[in-house]
């Protein structure tokens, strides 16, 4: 499909002719090779535009861009980049790799210096075609050098889910397919659970050949990252699918899928507690990295449930034992405050100063605590913290390393070192529940008989009815009151704000339970715990019940 560029030689200059297709605007006549891939006049060296791109700069550049790659002369289209030998191949992979051809590129208006774009093609291989369609982006900027126009390269110029180092094929599907379904048997397909689509790649990389299915030909994306599973753009002819059950509730994944969309950016995960049982991931948004699994962040005061728990097995303090909660408490260097420089009132329990998120009634306790590792210790022996997870799919497993002084009281409430992900603060809200720790999983062991992670200890009944009864009190009349109003059963929550460097608003961070559900999500820059993520967990554990 790449016709090539051929160069002639006219008059001692050079010309160069694309495809057959003519391109004046960007000929190399009288002209030498500038170090940003344009080009330059070597009479013109000296007046060397500045400045972003004109729109008309802009529409010239990204037309001849669109004409180039359309007509498939890789070389051409690449000369119109800032990064010849970056885009070359993966232009030319385009017809010669991926068998893309007959392409339509349809730009739209001009937003600044982006211009978005649709594509439509077809492919071809082995006598099977089918039309492929998706919309993506290039941004139009100044060579450093030439001062000419030229798009800034990107893979996502060729195709949005494009990686560095990635490559477009058709061909024989390297594995093959899976039918995904829900622990009741309902199909899943990255169609209908967009969130889920990372996932159904990765079960299918792990589990299609032993699944009993053929392989198809399609169209994918193979990563540069070997341990990363190919992205399934196109099906031109179908395999025999295998099956491969998962844990996953299709209710609860709609339901999740649906509570994250009214967010720019959120993840939530649900999971059961008497199992282990991932019943729903979703994120938005629903492409790329999947943060609901693999994110790593603060997790603010829901992290409470795991200090509280520490603090009951040392006997620190009890649910119904009184807990200050002043408006400040110091530790070495670290002042800490409540929201509003809130306090409560003499006499106040454990459990009001849980429900009602006083950060300072648990910094007050690091001195009796007396133990610089007691919450990286109760975090990995515990709830499971940091061990390495086998759910069937990539996860990360949280931390709560071990700190001194003022380290130490930004974790105890969910700020500093300790990192989290929805999937994490979902498993200790589980573990809270039942007092024991269930690696979570989203396909059953017995597919693989993978070894699970166990954590070495559980908590004691007396705890575990003790932090249930605060967490009970959270949903009830506590931070949480308003999210889990509509949640129905037994029900229990804690929020938290997560506050980030450079961010003006704080994370929204929510977990709870309803009966045997579990669920928490995160929602960046939502403020209030209560306010964003309280909702987003609230209709996962009303459809997952």
């Amino acid at each position: 499909m790449r016709s090539g560029a051929k160069v002639a030689v006219i008059g001692g200059a050079f010309v160069l002719v694309a495809g057959g297709i003519g391109y004046g605007a960007y000929s190399m006549l009288g002209d030498t090779v500038g170090g940003d891939g344009g080009t330059r006049s070597a009479s013109e060296s000296s007046k060397v535009k500045t400045g972003p791109p004109s729109a008309e700069e802009i529409a010239e550049t990204s037309k001849g861009f669109f004409d180039a790659w359309a007509a498939g002369d890789a070389t051409a289209a690449s000369l119109l980049t800032n990064n010849e030998a970056g885009a070359e191949p993966v232009l030319a992979s385009y017809g010669e790799d991926a068998r893309i051809g007959k392409v339509k590129i349809t730009p739209g208006p001009a937003v600044g210096t982006k211009v978005p774009y649709t594509v439509k093609a077809t492919v071809s291989y082995d006598g099977e075609s089918k039309p492929l369609s998706y919309a993506s982006e290039l941004t139009v900027v100044r060579g450093l050098t030439t001062g000419k126009a030229l798009v800034d390269w990107a893979p996502t110029v060729v195709h949005p889910q494009l990686t560095e180092g990635a490559t477009l094929k058709t061909g024989e599907s390297s594995t093959p397919m899976i039918e995904a379904v829900d622990h009741n048997g309902k199909v899943l397909t990255k169609e209908k659970y967009p969130s889920l689509g990372p996932i159904l790649d990765t079960l299918r990389e792990k589990y299609g050949e032993s699944a009993g299915g053929s392989p198809g030909v399609e169209t994918w994306i193979e990563p540069a990252d070997e341990t990363q599973p190919d992205v399934n753009l196109l099906t031109l002819a179908e395999g025999k699918p295998g099956k491969v059950q998962t844990t996953i509730d299709a209710d609860a994944q709609a339901a999740a899928e649906r509570a994250v969309k009214k967010f720019p950016e959120a993840s939530v995960v649900a999971v059961k507690p008497s199992t282990g049982a991932i019943r729903a991931v979703a994120n938005n948004p629903a492409t790329g990295f999947n943060a609901a699994l693999q994110g790593k962040q603060a997790p603010g005061s829901t992290l409470k449930i795991m200090t509280a728990a520490m603090l009951l097995e040392k006997g620190l303090v009890t649910a119904n034992g009184a807990a200050e909660c002043p408006k400040e408490a110091r530790y070495y260097t670290r002042t800490i405050h409540n929201l509003k420089h809130f306090s409560l009132p003499d006499g106040s329990t454990f459990t009001q100063s849980f429900a009602k998120s006083c950060n300072t009634a648990f910094v007050k306790l690091i001195d009796d605590v007396d133990d610089d590792s007691a919450l990286a210790k109760e975090a990995r022996e515990v709830f499971g913290i940091g061990l390495d997870w086998k759910s069937g799919v990539v996860t990360t497993d949280g931390s709560v390393p071990e700190e001194v002084e003022g380290e130490a009281a930004a974790q105890y409430i969910g700020q500093g070192t300790v990192q989290m992900n929805a999937l994490n603060m979902a498993s200790i809200t589980a573990t809270a529940r039942t007092g024991r720790f269930r690696q979570p999983v989203i396909v059953p062991q017995s597919l693989d008989n993978r070894q699970l992670a166990t954590a070495s200890r559980s908590l004691s009944p007396s705890v575990t009815q003790q932090l249930t009864t605060m967490m009970r009190a959270t949903a009830a009349w506590g931070t949480g009151a308003e999210a889990m109003a509509s949640v129905g059963g037994d029900k229990g929550a804690k929020t938290g704000s997560a506050e980030v460097d450079g961010q003006d608003t704080s994370n929204s961070w929510f977990t709870g339970f309803s009966d045997d559900l579990a669920a928490a999500a995160v929602v960046q820059t939502g403020g209030h715990g209560g306010d964003a993520a309280g909702p987003v967990v609230a209709e996962v554990l009303k459809a997952g019940r």
